[in-house]
């Protein structure tokens, strides 16, 4: 289990950071080509978002590979739980269900890392 949890913690770590990267670096033109709800939100809230996106992807993964505060993993679970609940309430708004769907498989995966690092599996 510690292996899955691995896996899926370094999976989801590289879609946070490339989708958080992409907010940080593309100006809103760019962004709302491949995100049509940046239109609806300041370029600062969608930069915003992107470094919670990014600080998710490097929280959960770099607390245990570096043996620094290896706790920090699950609470940045919580973290992209927040964040991919936020997502999908925006995409529900848009009637864009398939992004949707997308974030409620991101929030099952982000609660098993949750679970499984808080409880049996914890560092």
């Amino acid at each position: 289990m510690n292996v899955l949890l691995w896996v899926v913690q370094s999976l989801l770590a590289a879609a946070f950071l490339a989708v958080g990267a992409m907010k940080i670096f593309r100006n809103r033109t760019e962004l709302a080509a491949t995100f049509g709800w940046v239109e609806q939100f300041s370029d600062l809230s969608v930069k915003a978002i992107g470094a919670l996106d990014v600080l998710v992807g490097f929280g959960l993964v770099l607390p245990c590979a570096t043996d620094i505060a290896p706790t920090l993993v699950p609470w940045a679970a919580l973290g992209g739980i927040a964040l991919a609940g936020g997502g999908s309430v925006v995409h529900l708004r848009r009637s864009e269900t398939q992004l949707a769907a997308v974030n409620v498989l991101y929030i099952a995966l982000l609660a098993l890392i949750a679970w499984g690092r808080f409880g049996p599996y914890a560092y």
